[in-house]
């Protein structure tokens, strides 16, 4: 057996009575709020053994975690309904909604994965915005695509799309293209614009 495959062991047991508590409390409670509230507690492990921990829970408790997957320290889920493919990294501090983030993805530092952009109703001026309910969207990540640090993403994403640091994603991106921006626009094309170098 690999180490990596014995970490990957040794920490499943480690979480699981987590686990278990997970699917008593959600019998009792709304399943996203109990699975936030693990997940903060689970974002405070630091290192590979965090990242193993996580890995391990969000495998056993999120619509689809693959075993390749790295989620750094002071990451925060809200939603369960997330999956996260293969090969995809995802830097400190991050904020993720309901989501299907494709394999071999790069995430950087600060990003927030909001779960669409329609989260909350803003139409009824009498009532307040808090109180006024909304929608949530499973935003779309394609494969291997990068996200710059602090980029916001409320709309799907195509693969192999690059999107700049900082940049705001409201609308939905194509396949292969880089964009920027507030809110983002395509700023180059990933195939007509590479260099032969590149291909």
């Amino acid at each position: 057996m690999r180490s990596k495959d014995a970490i990957s062991v040794v920490s499943s047991i480690l979480v699981f009575p987590l686990f278990i508590f997970f699917k008593l409390l959600s019998s009792v409670s709304d399943t996203n709020s109990v699975f936030a509230s693990h997940a903060q507690f689970l974002s405070l492990f630091p290192g590979k053994i965090g990242s193993y921990l996580r890995n391990s829970f969000y495998r056993m408790t999120m619509t689809r975690c693959e075993p390749e997957v790295v989620i750094s320290f002071a990451t925060l889920f809200s939603q369960q309904d997330t999956e996260i493919g293969s090969g995809t990294y995802i830097g400190p501090q991050c904020n993720i909604g309901s989501c299907s983030i494709g394999k071999d993805c790069l995430l950087g530092s600060g990003v927030h994965v909001l779960s669409g952009k329609n989260q909350h109703a803003i139409d009824d001026l009498d009532t307040p915005i808090r109180e006024q309910g909304g929608k949530i969207t499973k935003v779309k990540i394609g494969d291997d695509c990068w996200i710059g640090n602090g980029a916001v993403v409320m709309a799907d994403i195509g693969s192999k799309t690059v999107v700049a640091a900082g940049a705001v994603v409201v609308n939905p991106v194509g396949d292969k293209v880089i964009v920027a921006g507030n809110p983002a626009v395509v700023i180059k094309n990933r195939v007509v614009d590479a260099s032969p170098s590149a291909t």
